[in-house]
């Protein structure tokens, strides 16, 4: 069997960032499966090479979580006419994997089953344009609108689709009844990632040791919300709590966010640049709390972030500041805690438990793990995902 997956931000563990794609790759291609990747990168040329027996291509179609939403709508529209252009290699291939954000590249994955006859299954995210559209970045009515169409147009030809979350699975439900949608939500790694005790080297080298740490490891973008997390930092500064923060990672907030905590003296928060898989593992050595940030925007709810999955192999306590799926979660589990944004005391005295109550922050790291290793496990969602191409 062969498998052609479209995904324009194919990460590697060396390169670091988000690895759904990679998983999913290496999971077919563990079972014999031939993997195409066409995926792009900033470099000037076209470049290709093998991933663990995946070939992977990739296009020089310049992307950065710092452009504006002209300069990335630009990005994708160029991958899509690459990607198009380079699958006349593939017209062999038995399934086509197309993996968005954004939504353009059903595009891609509609000319290609138009063209070659190839079926495709289409995986979601996140709702788009729901998000940019509730997060203002398109106002246009009659863009709006056709991009609506479009979504449902793509759903609607795809064999089947896939959602990483169950609110995420209930939307495409609801928009196209009868299609077929699995729920394959991210992957936490318990084989990589793992409950362990905190290196007294690298404590001292942070400055942390004998505190409780608290971090945020991704985006820094808009969509995120993280005036909130310096919120709770100077709510924790003036409390005196023995917390320090750290806040890891790259986005087009990164300079704003870093002045104004320079302006609060933020003394108990460090920024930490973008580093790959084992550069996280490294600060979730020393990290007790995972931070998860998103702005107060309805639909940014029903996302299935990253670094949840990566707190929860790793065993660490996980606070969020938004609803939704997650924040039931958590609250069922007991392996972490919701904190209302508009009210950073809130976020103090809950902390504060952890901090004073012996014994409940250890429930809670194991709560975390517990539930990655039962239920998110990349071991099981990689089978799960391998059984959808029999």
């Amino acid at each position: 069997m062969t498998v052609l997956i479209l995904h324009q931000h194919f990460n590697t563990p060396a390169k670091g960032g988000a690895i759904r794609s990679y998983y999913l790759a290496t999971a077919l291609a563990a079972k014999g499966v031939r993997v195409t990747v066409i995926t792009a990168h900033n470099e000037n040329t076209y470049r290709r090479e093998t991933v663990e027996n995946v070939d992977v291509h990739y296009l020089p179609i310049a992307y950065n979580n710092r452009f504006g939403f002209f300069a990335r709508s630009q990005s994708f529209i160029k991958y899509v006419t690459g990607a198009v252009k380079l699958a006349r290699q593939f017209q062999d291939a038995d399934y086509c994997y197309a993996i968005s954000v954004p939504l353009t590249v059903g595009f891609a994955a509609m000319w290609i089953k138009m063209r070659y006859k190839i079926p495709y299954l289409f995986e979601v995210g996140d709702l788009w344009p729901e998000a940019p559209v509730q997060l203002g970045f398109i106002n246009n009515f009659v863009f709006a609108q056709s991009l609506y169409a479009l979504e449902k147009r793509i759903y609607k030809s795809a064999n089947a689709v896939v959602a990483l979350s169950p609110d995420i699975k209930s939307a495409i439900e609801k928009k196209v009844p009868g299609k077929t949608v699995h729920l394959i939500p991210n992957m936490a790694d318990c084989d990589f990632y793992n409950p362990e005790l905190k290196d007294s080297s690298l404590e001292n080298r942070y400055g942390v040791a004998g505190k409780l740490v608290v971090s945020y490891i991704g985006a820094i973008g808009v969509a995120n919300g993280l005036d909130s997390f310096l919120e709770c930092v100077n709510a924790s500064r003036k409390a005196q709590l023995p917390v320090h923060f750290f806040m890891c990672g790259d986005g087009a907030e990164l300079d704003r966010l870093k002045n104004h905590a320079q302006t609060l003296n933020l003394v108990n928060l460090t920024f930490l640049d973008f580093r790959n898989r084992a550069g996280v593992k490294e600060l979730l050595n020393i990290t007790d709390a995972v931070f998860i940030s998103f702005k107060q925007v309805p639909v940014l709810e029903t996302g299935s972030p990253n670094k949840y999955f990566d707190g929860l192999a790793a065993g660490k306590l996980i606070i969020i500041n938004f609803g939704g799926w997650i924040k039931k979660e958590i609250e069922e589990t007991q392996c972490g805690f919701y904190y209302n944004p508009q009210h950073p005391t809130d976020f103090v005295k809950k902390l504060s438990g952890y901090l004073y109550e012996g014994g409940l922050l250890e429930r809670g790291q194991a709560a975390s793990r517990k539930l990655g290793e039962e239920i998110y496990s990349r071991k099981l969602l990689s089978e799960t995902f391998c059984s959808l191409f029999k």
